[in-house]
C-alpha cells in the first residue's frame, strides 16, 4: 500500500458531544480507524460513521484493559498500513491524558500525526456544576495534579505548595487516594472548611455533583456512592456553586 498513513490525537471533551470541535468532528467523519478510550461517551462515538473501523482500548484504574504500550502499537501498526486513524482520547491529549507519551511513540516511528485539544474535565466540569476556575478576590491561579500515580506509585507531592488558599485545586484521578489527599492538605495548612466540589459523569445528562467542605469530602462521596470518572475542586470558588448553577436544575 502506498497510501501514507498519518495519526491524529483528538480531544473527544469530557462528555458531552456538544463540547467537541469542529475539527474533532470533521476528523472522526474522514477518518479509516478510530482508537477509542473508555471515557468517550456514547454520543461522542454515535458521531462515527458506521464505516468507519473502531478499536476500542480502554482503561481503569486497577484494570488495565489494554496496557499503554500496547496501545502505542497499535497505533503504530494502524498508521504503518496507510490508514487515516484517529487516536481518541476523553478530555485533552495532553492533559492527564498521555497523549505526550503517544506522540513520542509516533515521532519515533517517523510517523506523522497531529495534537487536535479538546476541553479538559476541569474546564468542562467546573462550568457545568456552577464553578468558575478563577474569580476576582477569590483564586488567583489555578493548579492541575494528579491524584493517582503510574503504576500506583505513592502520591509524592508538594503539600505545602499545593495547599495554598488563594489558589484553585483540580483534582483528576483522585477517588482512590482521595482520604489521603484531603489530610495531606489539612496537615499542610489549608483550612479544614475549604469549599470542595466532587463532580461526578461531568457534563453529561448523568452528572451528579456534591457541594461541600474540605473535612467533610470524601465523607459526601462515600455517601453518594461516587464512581469514577470524579473530578475534584477544592477552593474559594466552589462557594459560588448554588449561586451560579445553570446545568444541574435543568437535567432533573
Amino acid at each position: 500500500m502506498n497510501k501514507k498513513g498519518f495519526v491524529s490525537l483528538v480531544g473527544a471533551g469530557p462528555g458531552d458531544a456538544d463540547l467537541m470541535t469542529v475539527k474533532a468532528v470533521r476528523l472522526l467523519q474522514q477518518a479509516d480507524v478510530v482508537v477509542y478510550d473508555r471515557l468517550v461517551s456514547a454520543d461522542i462515538l454515535n458521531l462515527i460513521p458506521t464505516t468507519v473501523d473502531r478499536i476500542a482500548v480502554g482503561k481503569e484504574v486497577g484494570k488495565h484493559c489494554v496496557p499503554q504500550e500496547q496501545i502505542n502499537e497499535i497505533i503504530v501498526n494502524q498508521a504503518k498500513s496507510g490508514l487515516q486513524v484517529v487516536r481518541l482520547k476523553g478530555g485533552d491529549p495532553y492533559m492527564f491524558g498521555r497523549g505526550g507519551e503517544e506522540a513520542l511513540t509516533l515521532k519515533k516511528h517517523h510517523i506523522p500525526f497531529e495534537v487536535v485539544p479538546g476541553i479538559t474535565a476541569a474546564s468542562g466540569c467546573s462550568s457545568y456544576s456552577g464553578i468558575p476556575l478563577t474569580h476576582r478576590g477569590m483564586s488567583r491561579r489555578v493548579q492541575f495534579i494528579t491524584g493517582h500515580f503510574n503504576n500506583d506509585e505513592p502520591l509524592n507531592l508538594n503539600w505545602k505548595l499545593i495547599a495554598d488558599p488563594d489558589s484553585t485545586l483540580v483534582i483528576y484521578m483522585g477517588l482512590l487516594n482521595l482520604p489521603l489527599v484531603v489530610d495531606s492538605l489539612i496537615d499542610a495548612g489549608l483550612s479544614a472548611s475549604t469549599p470542595a466540589a466532587a463532580v461526578q459523569n461531568g457534563t453529561t445528562n448523568s452528572q451528579q455533583r456534591v457541594i461541600t467542605t474540605l473535612a467533610q469530602l470524601n465523607d459526601e462521596i462515600q455517601q453518594k456512592q461516587m464512581k469514577a470518572p470524579v473530578i475534584i475542586i477544592i477552593g474559594k470558588v466552589v462557594s459560588l456553586a448554588d449561586e451560579l448553577d445553570w446545568f444541574q436544575n435543568s437535567i432533573k
